[in-house]
C-alpha cells in the first residue's frame, strides 16, 4: 500500500490518512517507552506481534457486540481503523494489585482485589497522564455523564471477556488500559473502543508461575521482552507452537538473507 500522509505519531504507533473518508491506517512501531517516555528502547518485532494480538482481540470483542474502531488488518504492521475523536481519558481496569496501585496504596503486588477497580487518567504526555475523577471529567467537559456511563459499561464488558479469554490459555489478566473515541453521525455521537489491546497495555502473568508476559519486562529490566510477547501470541493461537525464530522483523530477516 502506498504511504499516505501522516496524521499523528505517538509513542508506539503512527496514524496515516486512510483510503476512504473516515478511516485511518494504524502502524505499530517497535519503539518501547515506560514511565511517561522517561525510559526508551526498542523491542524488535513488537509492532508485528501487537498488531496481530490486537487484531485478534478486537475481532473477538466485535463478535460479542463491543463497538470498536477496528476494520481489518492490512499487513504485518498496519491495520485499517475508523477515525474517531479520542476522549482524552485513559481508563485503567484493575483486577489484581500491581504497578502504581501497589505503590500508592501499599498493597503487595499479586493480591487479588476485592472487586474490579476502574481508574481514570487525563491523557496528556506533557503532564504525565495524571489521575482524575469523574468530577474532573464533568467539570472540564472531557466527556458527558452519559458517555462516561457507556465507557464504564464497556470497560467492564471488555474486562469480563478478556479475563475469560486469557484464563483459557493460562494467563492472569492483572490490569490493562483502554482508550475510547467518539464517532459522529450528523449531530449524534457514540462511544467506541479505540487504540489497541496488547501486552503493551495489559499486565499479563502466567497463572502458574506469575511470570510476566508484558511490557513490565521492559519497565523493570527483566529481559526476554520478545519471548514474552511471542508467548502470548502462541497461547492465543497466533503463532505456531514451538516457533522460536518467527519472522517478526523483516529488515533483519532480509539482512540475514543478504538481500
Amino acid at each position: 500500500m502506498a504511504r499516505r500522509r501522516q496524521i499523528y505519531e505517538g509513542k508506539a504507533k503512527i496514524l496515516y490518512e486512510g483510503p476512504e473518508p473516515g478511516t485511518l491506517i494504524q502502524y505499530f512501531k517497535d519503539d518501547a517507552t515506560a514511565f511517561n517516555a522517561q525510559k526508551k528502547g526498542t523491542i524488535n518485532g513488537k509492532g508485528v506481534l501487537n498488531n496481530r494480538i490486537s487484531e485478534h482481540v478486537f475481532t473477538l470483542l466485535g463478535h460479542i457486540g463491543v463497538p470498536t474502531h477496528f476494520i481489518r488488518r492490512l499487513n504485518m504492521r498496519e491495520q485499517l481503523i475508523r477515525q474517531v475523536e479520542i476522549v482524552p481519558v485513559e481508563v485503567m481496569v484493575r483486577n489484581v494489585a500491581a504497578g502504581s496501585l501497589s505503590k500508592r496504596l501499599g498493597i503487595e503486588e499479586g493480591v487479588q482485589l476485592p472487586r474490579t477497580i476502574i481508574e481514570y487518567a487525563y491523557k496528556s504526555d506533557e503532564l504525565g497522564d495524571p489521575m482524575i475523577t469523574d468530577e474532573h471529567i464533568a467539570a472540564f467537559g472531557w466527556a458527558s455523564q452519559e458517555e462516561m456511563h457507556d465507557i464504564a459499561d464497556l470497560a467492564i464488558r471488555v474486562n469480563d471477556f478478556l479475563c475469560g479469554l486469557f484464563a483459557g490459555v493460562g494467563i492472569r489478566l492483572v490490569d490493562f488500559k483502554l482508550e475510547f473515541g467518539r464517532i459522529w453521525d450528523n449531530d449524534y455521537s457514540r462511544i467506541i473502543l479505540a487504540d489497541e489491546i496488547s501486552p503493551d497495555c495489559c499486565r499479563l502473568w502466567d497463572m502458574d508461575s506469575d511470570e510476566k508476559l508484558d511490557k513490565d519486562r521492559f519497565r523493570r529490566d527483566l529481559g526476554g521482552e520478545v519471548e514474552a510477547y511471542q508467548e502470548v501470541a502462541r497461547r492465543l493461537g497466533l503463532l505456531p507452537e514451538g516457533t522460536e525464530n518467527a519472522v517478526l522483523d523483516m529488515e533483519t530477516h532480509r539482512k540475514k538473507r543478504g538481500k
